[in-house]
């Protein structure tokens, strides 16, 4: 009996890698294993998550194209869900690691995605999506690099960097969670960390002794990719290099117009990447700075990020103060001001032969209009939640897609208002019913006194406007109708607006969100659901073998698949699937 199991596993996997053998697109595989560790990123020790063992997770660097697959083992003692923030799974929301799509990953059970990153480039990063997990890690940075044949606007890097930046609690996510259901708020962050490290002892009366720092050498000369991305829990920080010009390159997978900055502030959830020159003489090292934007920079002086940029001949270390942040603490303009030079590169090829800007947003006819007002965090029903347009959502216990899929009924409701609610706020799980291959217009009005940043799964939308004050009909007239910056997080200042243009073309349900974790987990959410009404969908692709079930439909879901073959892909995923590819299709080629 063992042998046939096995023999059969082999015919199962052998057509598997027959199929792969003969794709145009090649595999790419990782394996998770998802963990808790005992850390001390700020010298206090405490539970972080990691992958791996490690913390940060490790890079995924894939070229656009690719088939990925990653199994991910869950050894936390909760539901897990991993999200790819930025990349667009093209027809497919069953991978995107979100409850309104995908039932948690249950703990000591393996789950494995798989997507291809099609037709996108550049910078990402990946973090657990449910039960607060990203305030305690999870994440890592991910990086679509271009397929040869498309050339980058710019000279080849010598090398990429990734920096991960955010705020931090000593505190674990559990701890944090319960604050926040207690109606609490999370108050002031522990520190800033750079690559899950806390911050170079630049001024020994603000940073105690015993804290590791990240060290990145670097050689003279050499101009680097450096990938910056905001992973913390609800700080826009502004980052530097001390010295050094950051040429903005490209964001969320668009490249954009080339300017220099000295400095840069980055809200929550979003992705830089700079081509940095090392020109600096090596008489010392470098400090490398992301540091807390909109508040009193005297209290919150001790939460800092602080890393070491090391010449390889370097002469000394670093010393003196740290170089100075925008000194614009009262000055509501400076950094929207700032956010509005990030334009689109129109004449720069993106993943595809043809000039990004080739897709002229600005000539296309808006068919939905919705205005989405986030306030001050209200109280409904006892409980202390954030609202989208007067609506706190309620995340369902059976995920929408699956609903639909099985037409579970009464699981949400497909009535989200196209302006906010005038009377009471609810909670509720509303829906925005979006028109396949229409053109959604979105106002991100931010009413409460605190940054907020929003993002979108599944798209690029394009950044159309920005201002102070309440968004109305005219406020059309100061768009950008040419080259707004495409990216799927946008920054909202407090007492503004941001306006953003979807084009609707990818079916599925994609969760429209704060990317503030506070904001996010009490309720600060929604879902724009898009199906396509021909009968015949092959606009998205089926749903997966390995769905998992929960919620009405959770009698369908069968054990953990513990067999030889479930055994031989948990013990090491990624090296079993690349070695089996090589030689199946060794055989394979024999054998034609």
């Amino acid at each position: 009996m063992a042998s046939r199991t096995f023999f059969n596993v082999l015919f199962v996997f052998g057509s598997f890698f027959a199929g792969l053998c003969f794709a145009e697109d090649p595999l790419v595989t990782y394996e998770f294993v998802v963990s808790y560790i005992t850390a001390s990123p700020l010298g206090v020790p405490q539970q972080v998550i990691a992958i791996n063992r490690k913390f940060p997770g490790p890079v995924i660097n894939v070229t656009t194209n690719n088939n990925v697959i990653i199994n991910v083992r869950n050894k936390l003692d909760e539901g897990l869900l991993m999200t790819w923030s930025g990349i667009q799974q093209r027809k497919s929301s069953w991978q995107d690691g979100v409850l309104g799509t995908n039932c948690p990953i249950p703990p000591k059970w393996n789950w494995t995605y798989q997507f291809q990153v099609k037709d996108q480039v550049g910078s990402f990063y990946y973090f657990p999506s449910t039960n607060f997990q990203r305030a305690s890690g999870g994440f890592g940075g991910f990086i679509v690099n271009n397929r040869d044949v498309i050339p980058i606007p710019f000279d080849t890097p010598y090398e990429d960097i990734v920096i991960l930046i955010g705020d931090w609690y000593t505190s674990n996510h559990t701890a944090l969670r319960r604050t926040l259901n207690g109606g609490k708020e999370l108050g002031m962050p522990d520190g800033v960390l750079i690559n899950g490290k806390g911050p170079y002892r630049y001024n020994t009366t603000i940073v105690p002794d015993g804290i590791d720092h990240e060290t990145i050498e670097v050689q003279p000369g050499k101009t680097y990719r450096v990938r910056v991305h905001n992973v913390g829990v609800s700080t826009s920080l502004n980052f530097r290099i001390q010295n050094h010009n950051l040429l903005l390159a490209e964001t969320e997978g668009s490249y954009t117009v080339q300017q220099n900055y000295t400095s840069l502030d980055i809200h929550v959830g979003q992705s830089y990447s700079f081509l940095v020159t090392m020109d600096q003489n090596a008489s010392t090292d470098y400090y490398i700075v992301a540091s807390a934007r909109f508040v009193n920079r005297t209290e919150w002086q001790r939460v800092t990020g602080v890393g070491i940029l090391h010449y390889t001949n370097s002469k000394g270390k670093a010393d003196g103060p740290l170089p100075d942040a925008p000194n614009d603490e009262f000055d509501k303009t400076y950094s929207m001001n700032q956010a509005r030079t990030i334009r689109w590169n129109v004449t720069a090829s993106g993943a595809r032969p043809n000039p990004q800007g080739s897709f002229r947003y600005g000539s296309i006819n808006v068919t939905e209009l919705y205005v989405l007002k986030n306030t001050a965090p209200v109280t409904i029903n006892g409980k202390h939640r954030t609202t989208l347009s007067g609506i706190s959502f309620v995340n369902p216990a059976t995920p929408i897609r699956l609903a639909d899929k099985y037409k579970v009924k009464g699981v949400y409701k497909l009535n989200f208002p196209t302006r906010p609610l005038t009377g009471p706020p609810i909670m509720e799980t509303s829906v925005i019913n979006g028109t396949f291959r229409g053109f959604m217009e979105i106002i991100l009005q931010n009413n409460d006194t605190k940054m907020q940043s929003y993002h979108l799964d599944g798209y690029a939308f394009f950044v159309v406007g920005m201002d102070y004050g309440e968004w109305t009909d005219n406020s059309r007239g100061t768009y950008n109708k040419w080259d707004g910056i495409a990216r799927s997080t946008t920054q909202v200042f407090p007492g503004a607006w941001t306006a953003i243009l979807v084009s609707l073309d990818n079916v599925g349900v994609w969760n429209l969100r704060s990317e503030n974790l506070d904001s996010w987990h009490l309720g600060q959410e929604t879902y724009i659901r898009v199906v396509n009404p021909e009968a015949t969908n092959k606009t998205e692709l089926p749903m997966p073998d390995n769905a998992l079930f929960c919620g009405a439909l959770a009698k369908m879901q069968k054990p953990q698949d513990i067999s030889s073959a479930t055994l031989i892909l948990g013990s090491g995923f990624g090296r079993f699937l690349n070695v089996m590819v090589v030689v199946m299709c060794a055989l394979i080629r024999v054998l034609h």
